[in-house]
């Protein structure tokens, strides 16, 4: 006979399976997700949130720097695909410390305006992106290039015009002003 401790833990285990394998589908979100070791809170902006993760000071030091905080501050909606710091520690050396000076700025802000779409994409609609035909399964950028989506399994995948490949590793962060979706890679128009 079941006691009600193996109910509670069942009714848990359940809860957690449940939440588990809808994550990736949209269906689902974490209520205040962790990143960078901060919570991410769905009534703020993009810009609100990036600050306080300390896996992107990289990417909030370059917006920043390409005078991007008042648009990514503004209503939107946006899908941001937000590299981490390891991500630009990928790009050559120098590569960071070169785009953020002043003469550069219109250079970053392509780049990270190609990290960027009008509207909100979940990873489930990601997803349904990708298993459209070549050529269909792509996103327009604010920067004006397409991103291609692409999945294997449960994992989805975003390539820039050159090929580059990032991998979405915490999906449906969402914000007040759209989603952000965590990347390993920064993306090159």
């Amino acid at each position: 006979m079941p006691t009600q401790n193996t109910g509670r833990r069942t009714a848990k285990a359940l809860a957690l399976t449940l939440a588990l394998g809808l994550g990736m589908s949209g269906a689902a979100y974490a209520k205040n997700p962790m990143v960078g070791g901060a919570p991410m809170y769905a009534q703020k902006t993009i810009v609100e949130n990036a600050v306080n993760s300390k896996d992107h000071t990289t990417l909030v030091a370059a917006v920043k720097a390409a005078g991007l905080v008042d648009t990514l501050n503004g209503p939107g909606p946006f899908t941001v695909f937000a590299p981490t710091n390891a991500a630009f520690a990928k790009l050559p050396p120098g590569t960071v410390e070169n785009l953020v000076q002043p003469q550069n700025k219109a250079t970053l802000t392509k780049i990270l305006t190609y990290h960027v779409v009008p509207g909100v994409y979940t990873a489930k609609e990601l997803m349904a992106l990708a298993k459209k035909p070549q050529g269909q399964n792509q996103l327009t950028t604010v920067e004006g290039e397409p991103l291609g989506v692409s999945v294997q399994g449960k994992k989805v995948y975003i390539t820039d015009v050159k090929g580059n490949t990032a991998t979405v590793t915490i999906p449906n962060v969402m914000q007040s002003n759209g989603v952000i979706h965590v990347i390993n890679a920064v993306l090159m128009p």
